[in-house]
């Protein structure tokens, strides 16, 4: 699946709720998932991460698509097959 048939199918799924609620309180449900994602890591429970990386991803798909933003144009935008701070593949930053 391309990263726009993602975004149309929660668009499909969740646009008439994701409007209802807005931008602010859909935000605040992609923070509790991320924080569900930080307690399924530091569970170390592969099953349970799995499910939360998902719910987050669509999450991100709700408010990209509540702002107006094709996710697919923005991350090769600022991902165009290097890293975007050193220009370089694979990435020689020092975190």
């Amino acid at each position: 699946m391309e990263i726009s048939e993602f975004q149309k199918l929660m668009y499909e799924l969740y646009a008439h709720n994701d409007k209802r609620r807005g931008g602010k309180a859909t935000m605040l449900w992609l923070v509790e998932e991320v924080g569900e994602l930080a307690e399924a890591i530091r569970r170390e429970e592969p099953e349970n991460i799995e499910e939360e990386l998902a719910d987050c991803f669509a999450w991100i798909g709700a408010l990209a698509n509540l702002y107006g933003v094709n996710l697919e144009e923005a991350f090769f935008k600022k991902y165009p097959g290097v890293c975007p701070t050193c220009r370089q593949k694979p990435c020689v930053c020092i975190d």
